[in-house]
C-alpha cells in the first residue's frame, strides 16, 4: 500500500495529487520531484506505480519478491537500488534483517519497503527539516536512506561487540565454560554475525559506485555527481563497520576453538581422574583375587596375623597410590 506521496519543491512539501500521473507531470512543471513511499505492496497495488513510472519489469519483480541482496542496477529511465537495513533485539539478542528498494528517476523517487526496521519513515521527516539538502533532488533522498542504514549498522555492531565481551567472559570464567548452553551460544552468535554480513558485504560495490571510487570513475545516470562525497563518507562508514563485523567473526571463532579445548582439557582431567580411582582400586582386589583362590600351598596362609596383615598391606599401598596421584595432579 502507499505510505505517503508528497511533490517536493524547492525543497518544501506540498501536497501531491492523488493521481500519480498528475503527480508526475506536476513535479516535472515545478522543477521538483514526487516521492512515493509503499509498504509491501502487492502486484496489483504495485502495477499502476509501474505503468506511471515506467519501471523496469526486472526491477519491480525484485521488488515485489524481496529476498534480494544489497544492488545498484541502471535501467533506462530509472535507477534501481536495494538496501537491508538491519534491526537489533535486545531481549532476544537477534539481528533481524528488512529491505529497502529505491527507485530514481529525473523527477520521482519511489521507495518499497519490506519487513521492520525500516529508517525511511524517520529519513523523510528529517529530511523535510533540511529543506537546502532536500532542494537538490531524488539523490538527496537516495543519500538520506543509504547513510540512515549505514549509521545503524555501527549502532548494531557496538550492541554486538558488548554481546560478545559478555560471552568471552562466560565462556573465560572458572565455572560459565562447562555450561551445556555454551556451545549453542556462541554458535547463535555466528549466526547473527552471518545474518549481519549478508546485509553490509555487498553494499560495498553499490556505494563505491556511486562513490565514483576505485574502478567507477564514470557517472551513474540519476545520481548528482557533486554527491560523490556523500557517497564516499557513507562508504567509508560501511567499511568500519564491515571490518568491525569480520572482526566479531574472527573472534567468535577463536572463542569457539578455545570453548572446544576447554571442553577437550576438562574431559582428560576427568579421563585421569577416573583412571586413577580405577589403579586404586585394582590393587586390593588383586590382592583379594590372590587369596580367594583357595590353594592349599599359600604363603602365610595360617599365620594369625594374616588378615590384619594384608589388610595393612592394601590400606599402604592405596595411600601411596592417591599421594602419587595427588602430586601429580591426577586427583
Amino acid at each position: 500500500m502507499i505510505v505517503d506521496c508528497a511533490i517536493y519543491r524547492d525543497g518544501n512539501r506540498t501536497a501531491g495529487p492523488e493521481d500519480l500521473s498528475d503527480a508526475l507531470a506536476e513535479a516535472r512543471a515545478a522543477s521538483g520531484f514526487v516521492w512515493i513511499g509503499l509498504h509491501e505492496p502487492s502486484e496489483e497495488e504495485f502495477d499502476h506505480v509501474t505503468r506511471e513510472f515506467g519501471l523496469h519489469p526486472l526491477a519491480v519483480e525484485d521488488a515485489l519478491k524481496a529476498h534480494q541482496r544489497p544492488k545498484l542496477e541502471v535501467y533506462d529511465d530509472s535507477l534501481f537500488m536495494v538496501l537491508k537495513p538491519v534491526a537489533y533485539e535486545a531481549e532476544t539478542d537477534t539481528v533481524s534483517t528488512g529491505e529497502v528498494m529505491l527507485f530514481l528517476g529525473d523527477s520521482f523517487v519511489v521507495t518499497v519497503r519490506h519487513g521492520d526496521g525500516s529508517p525511511l519513515g524517520t529519513v523523510r521527516r528529517r529530511l523535510e527539516q533540511e529543506h537546502e539538502m532536500l532542494g537538490k533532488g531524488p539523490t538527496a533522498v537516495l543519500y538520506a536512506v543509504a547513510d540512515a542504514v549505514v549509521d545503524h549498522y555501527l549502532d548494531v555492531a557496538t550492541e554486538l561487540q558488548t554481546d560478545l565481551e559478555e560471552l568471552e567472559t562466560e565462556v573465560f570464567s572458572p565455572d560459565g565454560g562447562g555450561s551445556r548452553n555454551t556451545a549453542s551460544r556462541i554458535y547463535n552468535f555466528k549466526r547473527q554475525i552471518l545474518e549481519f554480513r549478508r546485509a553490509g558485504g555487498p553494499l560495498a560495490l553499490p556505494l563505491t559506485r556511486l562513490a565514483g571510487a576505485g574502478g567507477f570513475g564514470g557517472a551513474v545516470p540519476f545520481v548528482n555527481d557533486k554527491a560523490r562525497p556523500f557517497f564516499r563518507d557513507v562508504n567509508d562508514h560501511l567499511t568500519r563497520v564491515n571490518e568491525s563485523v569480520e572482526g566479531l567473526d574472527r573472534l567468535v571463532s577463536d572463542i569457539l576453538s578455545a570453548h572446544l579445548a576447554q571442553m577437550s582439557v576438562r574431559q582428560n582431567d576427568d579421563m585421569r581422574k577416573i583412571s586413577a580411582w580405577a589403579a586404586m582400586a585394582a590393587v586390593p582386589t588383586m590382592i583379594a583375587g590372590v587369596y580367594g583362590m583357595n590353594f592349599e600351598h599359600m604363603p602365610e596362609l595360617r599365620w594369625e596375623w594374616s588378615y590384619p596383615a594384608v589388610i595393612v598391606v592394601m590400606a599402604a599401598l592405596e595411600v601411596f597410590l592417591y599421594r602419587l596421584f595427588k602430586r601429580r595432579g591426577w586427583l
